[in-house]
């Protein structure tokens, strides 16, 4: 689950931009909320030496966001060539049909419904734009159709919604399953252990400068938030809104609804695994 308001001083139409690393820029959406943290971060990802970039998840449907987007990548001398979507949720992708117009480009995709073109995205799958390279990584568990994609070059990884960059986020059932985002962590596990990623760069939040210890944040936290809901249904409380009111009591009633859609991710993994 997500949580954020206004950054200090921030008006609500403000776009914030820049570096995060040497191959990706933040293009920071104009839609800050409860859900969304400070708003959708919109990434041009491209090799410092080429005129070519990929952008993953254009954000939602605002044109004035969309044409930052064009704008800031031209400012960095980059053509748009490749839009990617983490996964199909609004705020990532409801700007993909108009933003595929604004630039000429494919939208690739894991759930066919959002592609345009016909190429997909599958686990294991490595774009090359511009010498650029960019790994496919699976990770159901938010939504069914959620992708990572591993930067090696910058020892990165883009999350989308599976890591944020503050707090935690929201298994999104019933198209989001507890048991799969487990094996999704430990996945982006293994990269930060194995494979030298050391850098979350997140669909919500501030870049994570130490992957490792925010995936292991994960993984801990939902440990104890199972055990949390094993011992509220012990206690007697039986349905998913019972179990909100009394697990998420200290965490503002407008994220409840949210909170219940992992309840019952978390409720239902608790009884697949005879726990319940």
């Amino acid at each position: 689950m997500t949580h954020a308001s206004l950054l200090p001083g921030q008006p609500r139409d403000a776009v914030v931009s820049g570096p995060a690393t040497a191959r990706a820029i933040n293009v920071l959406a104009p839609n800050p909320s409860a859900m969304t943290l400070d708003g959708t971060n919109t990434w041009i990802v491209a090799e410092p030496d080429s005129d070519l970039a990929v952008v993953i998840d254009p954000g939602p449907l605002d044109q004035v966001h969309l044409q930052n987007v064009v704008a800031t990548a031209e400012r960095a001398g980059k053509r748009i060539a490749l839009t990617l979507l983490t996964h199909g949720h609004p705020d990532h992708a409801g700007g993909a049909v108009r933003f595929a117009e604004l630039t000429g480009t494919k939208v690739r995709a894991l759930d066919p419904a959002l592609r345009l073109g016909d190429e997909g995205l599958a686990a294991g799958d490595v774009i090359r734009t511009g010498g650029l390279e960019l790994r496919v990584v699976p990770a159901p568990g938010h939504t069914a159709d959620s992708l990572c994609f591993h930067l090696p070059a910058d020892g990165a990884v883009l999350t989308g919604d599976t890591v944020l960059g503050r707090g935690t986020t929201v298994v999104a059932h019933p198209d989001g399953r507890l048991g799969d985002y487990l094996d999704s962590l430990r996945r982006l596990r293994s990269l930060t252990v194995d494979d030298g990623v050391r850098t979350v760069l997140p669909g919500h939040g501030p870049v994570l400068e130490d992957a490792q210890g925010a995936v292991e944040y994960y993984l801990a936290h939902r440990a104890s938030r199972l055990a949390q809901i094993e011992t509220a249904v012990e206690s007697g409380h039986r349905s998913a809104a019972d179990v909100v009111a009394h697990v998420y009591a200290d965490v503002d009633r407008s994220l409840w609804p949210a909170a219940e859609l992992s309840v019952r991710a978390q409720l239902e993994y608790l009884q697949e695994h005879g726990l319940l």
